[in-house]
């Protein structure tokens, strides 16, 4: 590990800009410190899901896993040229998700952020992990990134989704159903 700070503030970002983890110092608004920024904050609102009362075992050693693994993904994108997230996280994160949704039943409709404490913060959490994926691929239009970082993103969220059905249905709250139908007016004559 690097330099290990002793003084949190050091003034050197008061112009508008930060240092990337290669030296190099670039503007804080730029597209890759929004990528890894966002990265962080997915990794904040995971500790929120954490947090939460009624996380099992189970989801609760999952989702301290994604949290080392966005740790080091912020590092990739705050890095430029380094690997760190690889194909094998990937699979890690589909064979998880999997093994999550099989017992769940088939959704038929769309489901509402809520569900429960634990399931409403996961919900975030899937929400801010689009967002990082979205900012990920601006990035990637216009500096190297590497496809594992999109990846991962992309099914973390499908992860997140699939883990927020299951912190509702644990939490007995159950998951909140769209009523589409409610908009539907009678016909009139």
């Amino acid at each position: 590990m690097g330099n290990r700070l002793s003084k949190i503030y050091t003034r050197t970002g008061d112009d508008g800009s930060t240092g990337l983890g290669d030296g190099s110092r670039v503007a804080k608004d730029s597209l890759r410190v929004a990528a890894y920024g966002t990265v962080d904050e997915l990794n904040s609102t995971i500790g929120m899901v954490l947090a939460a009362d009624g996380v099992d075992d189970a989801v609760r050693e999952v989702l301290t896993q994604v949290q080392h693994d966005l740790f080091d993904l912020g590092g990739e994108l705050c890095i430029p040229g380094m690997t760190m997230i690889e194909d094998s996280d990937i699979d890690r994160l589909e064979q998880v998700l999997d093994s999550f949704n099989e017992p769940l039943p088939p959704l038929k409709d769309f489901i509402l952020p809520g569900g429960g404490m634990a399931a409403s913060c996961c919900h975030l959490a899937r929400t801010v992990c689009r967002r990082a994926e979205r900012e990920v691929i601006a990035l990637a239009r216009v500096e190297e990134v590497r496809p594992q970082a999109q990846r991962y993103l992309n099914r973390l969220s499908d992860l997140l989704f699939v883990l927020c059905r299951v912190l509702a249905r644990a939490s007995g709250h159950g998951e909140v159903l769209w009523q589409h139908e409610r908009r539907r007016k009678p016909k009139t004559s």
